[in-house]
């Protein structure tokens, strides 16, 4: 199968490329300088080129604050991009994977949601990444829609040029103690294994919305917790509330999600507890690289 990977130099990106080209497919990475998906005649140019079977959707623009201020790129990039791609298939009649995010809920439900649950969006990137869900499925009948929590993996975060595990470790280095909240709920994710179960949903041939994170629930003190126990930091890490950080942004206190759809799919298999995945990352990219 010819994959296309838009946003292939990215965190979640690279993962993908990796994986498709373990699993036999041919790839083609497509970067910032090969499309603009927000752009028409660039989508168009570049994926007629590419003549793809798929293509994976990885780019974004993910920088909560600044979609705040930026409110039209944020549109243009989280909500037409994905039209575009969404047109592009029917045209072209590739299968497009479209990645979303947990901020869509507002947390008030303080259960797992599951993607029948309706969504709510507080802040300007959830309600674009919400669009941008929309225009993915409604628009070609070859839409999968994939919401994630908490990622994290190998390669920083194009736009914002970390992730909460790399800002872990960095400030533990450098600061007499480090304090982290209690109070916001998630189920963080690693890339590998979404790009892993992400080709799975692919190979299922059922098209719409899924949810896919790792198992269970944490904060993200727990989540930090569980980095100084597997690293062995020894700089404090102190409990703290949301209060304490002052932002302009909403963001929900609880953005968990259930793999409903995944997990009834045949001949898959689950996602790892976040806790176990995590450890496993630790340990492969981080353990032997703490002084």
């Amino acid at each position: 199968m010819r994959i296309a990977i838009i946003g292939a130099d990215g965190q979640l990106g690279t993962d993908l490329v990796e994986q498709c080209a373990r699993e036999g497919h041919e790839v083609i990475p497509l970067t910032y300088g090969d499309i603009h998906i927000e752009e028409w005649d660039s989508a168009a140019a570049a994926l007629t080129a590419a003549k793809p079977d798929a293509v994976f959707n990885a780019a974004a623009f993910h920088n909560v604050p600044k979609c705040e201020t930026e409110i039209d790129q944020a549109f243009a990039v989280n909500a037409r991009g994905p039209l575009n791609i969404a047109k592009l298939s029917e045209q072209l009649g590739f299968v497009h994977v479209h990645y979303s995010t947990d901020y869509v809920f507002d947390g008030k439900k303080q259960a797992p949601y599951v993607e029948t649950d309706a969504p709510n969006p507080l802040n300007v990137y959830a309600a674009s990444k919400l669009t941008g869900e929309y225009f993915a499925l409604n628009y070609s009948p070859r839409g999968i829609v994939i919401r994630l929590s908490g990622i994290y993996g190998r390669i920083p975060s194009m736009m914002k040029g970390n992730n909460f595990v790399s800002i872990m470790v960095k400030l533990a280095a450098e600061k007499p103690e480090v304090r982290v909240v209690t109070d916001e709920i998630l189920s963080p994710t690693p890339t590998s294994e979404i790009a892993e179960k992400s080709l799975a949903i692919l190979r299922s041939g059922e098209m719409g919305l899924y949810h896919l994170v790792s198992e269970g629930e944490c904060s993200w003190f727990e989540f930090a917790r569980t980095i100084w126990d597997t690293l062995e930091l020894t700089t404090p890490l102190v409990e703290t509330s949301v209060k304490e950080f002052a932002s302009p942004v909403k963001r929900p206190f609880y953005s968990v999600l259930d793999n409903a759809h995944y997990n009834r799919l045949p001949n898959v298999q689950p996602m790892t507890h976040w806790k176990e995945a995590l450890v496993k990352f630790l340990n492969a990219h981080y353990k032997n690289t703490i002084q």
